[in-house]
């Protein structure tokens, strides 16, 4: 990886950081939120939700104009947003006496601000490289940032929430200065090559991009949508059975919860590193991770042992540790510059439904039994290893260009 761009890929990388942090911190302090607001399991876990349904809508919007205007110009008033958001919870939840419905609403915020920021992360580092070889490496330490601050997330809000339950909000806003000021110094942002088209042109020629290359592409947008939605399921689960069958919580349970998110960051780290530009070698690893995510899944059907579970886990985090960075390869080179921008976001926007998915799809499975739940999970994983395996060849798999 070129040596000048150093510090711009470690400025940028601090954007997944914190966007993650903003949305994962709040994972081991949902039992607490519920408690203290006197709310349902299901109305705790839309706090993540509609985080993650606004960004669906707006990722789209963001990559279109980040095409357009340059990806600074998109994600710096987006992390204004986004921290804007997190004062808003923060202040309601010290303040008013029923803060949810506006706690929702700071929450739809740093939701908006999430779909211009995180997002774009991605094209900018297809932009910034020559090599495809460089691309995968920073891909590679982006989707690393990503899963470290999922690592740090449930040590930091648990240890945050012991000052008082809502300090994670406004923690948020302090993360989003930081980044703000590493973008503004630290990142200079490639020139687009072309001039912006008109808003007709620019969908037609997306239809072209999806009838030409739409199987390769809505395999890896379900496949990443579905390691989201397991992911933030299982540790939204395993959140609340800490706390509800063993009676662990604070800081401790942010290191239990931290365990297979650290074999996830790892995983995605040494993948990044690994796949080079080499389609099939991405394919073949994705299919590895998502067969270890399904084995993992499979197992803890069987027991609600803390530690066979927490192996599982382990082995969960590995798996889509590895399956992750090889999906973002795949669809970051598969498109050229000028588009790159507008395929990942909806790549983006098919994670973000997994990740708003996961907790109200588990807060309901929850009412069954542990086996159902896990066992209904592994024919997820199950659907995903089958599309990956006959719906992605990677010889076809070109780079799409007008």
């Amino acid at each position: 990886m070129q040596e000048k761009k150093t510090w711009d890929i470690l400025s940028i990388s601090s954007i997944p950081l914190v966007m993650t942090l903003g949305n994962s911190m709040l994972i081991p302090v949902l039992p607490q939120i519920e408690k203290e607001l006197s709310i349902s399991s299901f109305q705790v876990s839309m706090l993540i939700t509609v985080y993650s349904i606004v960004a669906i809508l707006f990722i789209p919007v963001a990559g279109y104009i980040s095409d357009h205007i340059g990806r600074k110009k998109v994600i710096i008033p987006s992390l204004i947003i986004a921290g804007i958001g997190g004062l808003l919870s923060g202040f309601a939840s010290w303040q008013l006496e029923s803060p949810y419905t506006i706690l929702l609403v700071g929450r739809l915020l740093q939701g908006v601000g999430a779909a211009g920021a995180s997002p774009i992360v991605m094209p900018l580092v297809g932009d910034m490289y020559v090599k495809e070889d460089d691309v995968s490496k920073g891909l590679g330490m982006i989707e690393t940032a990503n899963t470290l601050g999922k690592v740090l997330s449930p040590i930091l809000g648990a240890a945050l929430a012991t000052i008082v339950w809502f300090m994670p909000f406004f923690a948020f806003p302090v993360f989003c200065i930081i980044s703000i000021l590493l973008m503004i110094f630290l990142v200079k942002s490639p020139p687009l090559k072309k001039e912006p088209i008109r808003f007709r042109k620019f969908w037609q020629n997306i239809k072209v991009i999806f009838k030409r290359e739409g199987r390769w592409l809505y395999a890896v947008f379900i496949v990443g949508g579905i390691c989201m939605f397991v992911l933030f399921g299982v540790l939204f689960y395993l959140s609340t059975m800490l706390e509800d069958d063993y009676h662990i919580d604070g800081i401790k349970k942010g290191i239990i919860l931290a365990i297979p998110l650290g074999a996830l960051c790892f995983a995605s780290y040494a993948t990044g590193k690994a796949i080079g530009q080499n389609k099939k070698k991405m394919k073949w690893m994705t299919v590895v991770g998502i067969a270890l995510l399904t084995i993992a899944i499979f197992s803890v059907s069987f027991s609600k042992d803390v530690y066979i579970l927490l192996t599982a886990l382990f082995i969960s985090g590995v798996g889509i540790g590895i399956a992750l960075p090889s999906l973002d390869a795949l669809v970051t080179e598969g498109i050229a510059m000028e588009q790159r921008g507008s395929i990942t976001s909806f790549y983006s926007s098919m994670r973000f439904v997994g990740v708003a998915l996961g907790p109200p799809v588990f807060a309901l499975f929850m009412k069954l039994s542990h086996s159902t739940m896990f066992l209904l999970n592994t024919l997820v994983c199950l659907l995903a290893l089958a599309i990956i395996l006959f719906a992605i060849k990677p010889e076809e798999t070109v780079k799409a260009t007008w």
